[in-house]
């Protein structure tokens, strides 16, 4: 009888605000979605990639076989997972979910990237935010990565730790810097807690972030962590910038100007 309730509020509210998609905002049958045409705008990867970086292969190279990337800069992470390519509509959900005030976005982006990261969960890891400084999140209203990772949880029961990193130090926005100027922008700014390893009980660590463009971001929090003891450090994001994009931040979306 409850269920049926539900169900009836649920149609009765849909006539009064109708769902619309969460990226061009076209009707759709159902709320927490985007329409069909977005949904092919969103290029999601597939096997066969890279098993370090999770960039996709044209063709299958074999389970081991690395990208470029990987080989000529190998990351400190263990792996790296994104759900889509970097396009027009993941555009457009990143800048709504990050500035926009739309934190309910998270909950459809969270399920794309629970199904990507699925060969991470076995392992039951804790699945930690990439944090933004205090005074960032404070004008912003919340983290946008905390709130992709409480969504990938809600869908794999794991365990989310929005207290075992911390962004220490203050820094500017990375839109529109180049690879060499996001790396030195972020480098010592995140500080891993005190009792890390108790707080992790054993388990490895999935940094959570939006998107992955040079790496320079999770690059620098793997490394807080790592400093800290942990052995496992994997990535999952929504979005990944392609590999050999000319890429210099300018196409991503940029903040507001607010008060920080």
């Amino acid at each position: 009888m409850a269920r049926l309730a539900g169900r009836l509020a649920s149609l009765l509210l849909d006539q009064f605000y109708p769902p619309f998609c969460l990226s061009c905002e076209a009707p759709v049958a159902g709320g927490d979605g985007v329409c069909a045409r977005c949904f092919t705008g969103l290029r999601a990867i597939t096997a066969p990639l890279c098993p370090r970086l999770g960039l996709p292969f044209e063709i299958a190279l074999g389970p081991d076989a690395l990208s470029a990337e990987a080989i000529a800069d190998p990351p400190p992470f263990d792996r790296a997972r994104s759900a889509v390519l970097y396009g027009a509509v993941a555009q457009t959900l990143v800048a709504r979910l990050k500035y926009g005030d739309r934190p309910e976005l998270a909950s459809f982006c969270g399920r794309m990237m629970a199904g990507a990261g699925r060969e991470f969960w076995a392992a039951r890891p804790v699945l930690v935010p990439v944090p933004l400084h205090p005074k960032r999140q404070f004008s912003r209203r919340y983290n946008q990565s905390g709130e992709l990772a409480r969504a990938i949880a809600a869908q794999t029961g794991l365990k989310v730790d929005p207290l075992a990193l911390q962004r220490t130090r203050l820094t500017r926005q990375q839109v529109g810097l180049s690879a060499v100027g996001r790396a030195r922008n972020v480098a010592g700014a995140f500080t891993a807690h005190p009792d890390l390893l108790a707080r992790l009980g054993g388990r490895g660590v999935v940094l959570i972030d939006d998107v992955y463009t040079t790496g320079a971001t999770v690059g620098a929090a793997t490394r807080a962590l790592r400093r800290a003891g942990a052995a496992s450090v994997d990535v999952l994001t929504f979005a990944r910038v392609p590999s050999g994009t000319a890429f210099d931040g300018s196409d991503l979306p940029a903040a507001p100007t607010l008060p920080i």
